[in-house]
């Protein structure tokens, strides 16, 4: 079968690799009809994250057809249509039990307290192979895979496997309440989510902070309010607009993407050239692994994650979803607890959200196809991912379709 495999940092590729089959009793096969590139595929391949081990077939959003079953899973019959969630679960465990199925005692291999286990990730998550595939493996299918029901279409499900339920996690860590205001650092798709999930959970109003006109359109279609922080400082910009206190919420759904500072666009544009995965071969610090030029363990912040402090209101809630490598240590500790900030913050335990998330779609009360920007085949994977990679203008989320 065809999938996009990693052979190195800055070098993947759409390779024949061997068909998946069912190696324990709590797996399934599936064919997958529907994945997508996701930013956080991109660390992967730039080398943000370390650890990531050749032969490794990337992505960790699929929707497909039940082919096979292991013997012990027995809530899906062969052609259900399911949806993946990202992170995988035993469904059983202390942790599965109580909802934080994202730290998993059992799906990790590498034992209980290794953490997140994920498709498509690097060794100390598994590894799993990925999604991106014509067929996959699916562990603990009986937790992992959710059955879709006819009115949700493929393209409104892949949404659902992470994006949307990261999002809501996020504004639900944010300790929304009604008639909260709340600012949304990023509106990528995960920031696009926030905004639909802040207002689900009821925020009085929604700032959206980016520096992409395209995204920063998406969000004022979604209800956001919208700063540009690449013409106006986002902080003052954000108290001037709540009459000098702040807001009361902050989801940060950027990451170590942020770069801590920006030296005009001349700059900016060199600078994100050659942070692109093409670009990183030479870049790495094999004794940190991590990108030479950007951060390293010890350096300032994010700049993303100084804002989100500096913007909150006392006594203000920080959510915390944009990617961290473990590798990252800085954190404006002083100013956050002077604040009296409440901050939490973690991978999300998707199987906690994606039944709700599918029963919410399925009555119409959202459309998660409205931050969908791209639709590619398979055999266009590599193109895609570096066109998604250069953020392209429009180039928001991208689904790919088997031939």
């Amino acid at each position: 079968m065809k999938a996009v495999v990693f052979h190195d940092v800055g070098d993947i590729r759409l390779d024949d690799v061997p068909d998946p089959r069912i190696e324990e009793p709590t797996d399934a096969v599936i064919r997958i009809t529907s994945s997508a590139i996701c930013g956080t595929d991109l660390h992967m391949v730039r080398g943000t994250f370390a650890g990531m081990k050749p032969g490794t077939i990337l992505g960790h959003e699929a929707v497909g057809i039940v082919e096979e079953l292991g013997p012990m899973v027995r809530n899906f019959e062969k052609g259900d249509r399911v949806v993946i969630c990202s992170t995988i679960a035993c469904g059983s465990c202390s942790y599965c039990r109580a909802g934080y199925h994202s730290q998993c005692d059992n799906a990790n291999p590498n034992g209980k307290r290794a953490g997140t286990s994920f498709f498509g990730g690097p060794e100390p998550t598994g590894p799993f192979n990925g999604l991106q595939a014509e067929k996959a493996r699916i562990p603990f299918a009986h937790t992992t895979m959710v059955k879709l029901p006819d009115e949700v279409t493929d393209d409104q499900a892949i949404l659902i496997s992470d994006i949307f339920p990261t999002a809501y996690f996020g504004a639900e860590n944010a300790e929304i309440e009604p008639g909260d205001s709340v600012a949304v650092f990023g509106a990528g798709p995960v920031g696009l989510f926030s905004i639909i999930s802040a207002k689900l959970l009821g925020a009085g109003r929604v700032i959206a902070v980016d520096e992409r006109e395209d995204r920063l359109d998406m969000a004022r279609r979604l209800g956001a309010e919208t700063v540009n922080f690449s013409k106006e400082h986002p902080v003052n910009t954000i108290v001037e607009m709540t009459g000098g206190i702040g807001v009361d919420r902050v989801i940060d759904a950027v990451g170590v993407d942020a770069q801590h500072a920006h030296g005009g666009p001349a700059e900016d544009e060199a600078q994100e050239k050659a942070q692109t995965f093409e670009a990183q071969v030479d870049r790495i610090a094999p004794e940190q692994n991590v990108q030479r030029g950007q951060w390293k363990p010890g350096d300032a912040p994010s700049q993303a994650l100084e804002w989100s402090v500096q913007a909150l209101a006392k006594a203000g809630t920080l959510s915390i979803i944009g990617v961290y490598p473990p590798t990252m240590q800085s954190f404006p500790i002083g100013e956050a607890m002077n604040k009296n900030l409440t901050m939490k913050m973690g991978n999300c335990p998707h199987r906690r959200y994606v039944p709700m998330l599918v029963d919410l779609v399925q009555s119409g009360a959202v459309d998660p196809v409205t931050v969908l920007t791209q639709v590619e085949p398979v055999e266009n994977a590599i193109d895609a991912f570096k066109t998604f990679d250069k953020r392209k203008p429009g180039w928001v989320k991208v689904e790919l379709e088997p031939s």
